[in-house]
C-alpha cells in the first residue's frame, strides 16, 4: 500500500466509478455497455491527476456481461496509465482455492482485471482472507476488509460481540496484525459511523490500516464529521465520495474534488 500513502500526501479523496444507470442518463448517455464505458474513461481523465484513489464498483460492469468486464479492463488499464492509484470494489469472500483464484483474477500482476488494491469481506472469518493478504504483500499491493460499515444493517452483524469484544474490533485487531509485518490490510468504516469506533473499542491508530471512509455526499456524511469519528486516526483517513461528483458530469468533477478538499 505504500503507493497509496504517497498519494495521499497530496489527496485525501477516492472518488468512485459507480456508472448506474441513472448516470448514465444524466450524463447523456446510454445504459450500456458502451456508455459505462465512455462514462468510465471520462471519469478517469478529468480526474487521475486530482484524487488519492478511484475505485470502480465491479457490479455496475458486471451487469452487461462480458461487455461490461472488458470496460472495466480497459478501465483499470487507462488509469494504471495515468498513475492513479485503484481500487475494485468487489467484496470478496470465501475460503481456501477460492478466495486464492479470487486474489489471483485482481491482485496478481499482469492479470486482465489487475488492481492496486480491492475490498474484501472478512465474515467468513478474518483468516480466511489470508490467500488475497498474502498475494497483496507479496506484490506490494493492498486489500480493504469491511468492518464498519455505512448501511445501517451494518450494526447488526459488526456490533454482535462474542466474549465481549465485537466482530469489528476482532477485524481491526486482525488487521493490526497484519499489518506488522508491511502495511497491507485496510479497513472500510464508513463515515456515518457515528461513536461506533470509540463504542466498539477499535484501536485504529495501532493497527496501521489506511481507513476507507465511504458514506460522504449522497449517504449525508461531510468531511466535517470525520475528525469525530475517527479522532487520533484522522491522518489514516482517504474520504471517499462517489455521487456528490459524479452528478455534476464532465467537466466539472475536479473542481469539485478541489472544493472538498478544502473543507
Amino acid at each position: 500500500m505504500q503507493a497509496l500513502i504517497q498519494a495521499m500526501q497530496r489527496s485525501r479523496v477516492c472518488v468512485g466509478i459507480d456508472p448506474h444507470s441513472g448516470l448514465l442518463t444524466s450524463w447523456g448517455l446510454p445504459d450500456t455497455a458502451e456508455g459505462v464505458r465512455e462514462f468510465s474513461l471520462r471519469v478517469v481523465d478529468e480526474l487521475a491527476g486530482s484524487v488519492a484513489a478511484l475505485k470502480p464498483q465491479s457490479a455496475f460492469y458486471e451487469r452487461f456481461g462480458a461487455a461490461g468486464i472488458t470496460v472495466l479492463e480497459e478501465t483499470l488499464r487507462l488509469a494504471r496509465a495515468r498513475g492513479v492509484y485503484t481500487i475494485l470494489d468487489v467484496k470478496r469472500g470465501d475460503i481456501g482455492s477460492t478466495m486464492g483464484a479470487y486474489a489471483e483474477a485482481y491482485l496478481r500482476p499482469g492479470a486482465p482485471l489487475e488492481a492496486d488494491a480491492i475490498t474484501v469481506s472478512p465474515f467468513l472469518g478474518p483468516g480466511s482472507l489470508a490467500p488475497a493478504v498474502d498475494l497483496a504483500r507479496e506484490h506490494g499491493k493492498g486489500v480493504f476488509a469491511l468492518c464498519l460499515t455505512s448501511n445501517p444493517d451494518g450494526p447488526s452483524v459488526q456490533h454482535a460481540q462474542r466474549d465481549g469484544v465485537s466482530v469489528a474490533k476482532e477485524i481491526c485487531d486482525w488487521a493490526a496484525t497484519a499489518n506488522a509485518k508491511a502495511p497491507t490490510v485496510g479497513l472500510v468504516i464508513g463515515a456515518t459511523v457515528g461513536d461506533a469506533v470509540v463504542g466498539n473499542g477499535l484501536d485504529l491508530v495501532s493497527s496501521q490500516s489506511i481507513i476507507l471512509a465511504p458514506g460522504l455526499g449522497a449517504q449525508g456524511a461531510q468531511a466535517s464529521d470525520l475528525p469525530g469519528i475517527f479522532g487520533d486516526a484522522l491522518p489514516q483517513v482517504l474520504g471517499s465520495v462517489s455521487r456528490a461528483i459524479l452528478k455534476l458530469g464532465p467537466g466539472k468533477m475536479a473542481s469539485a474534488v478541489a472544493e472538498f478538499e478544502a473543507k
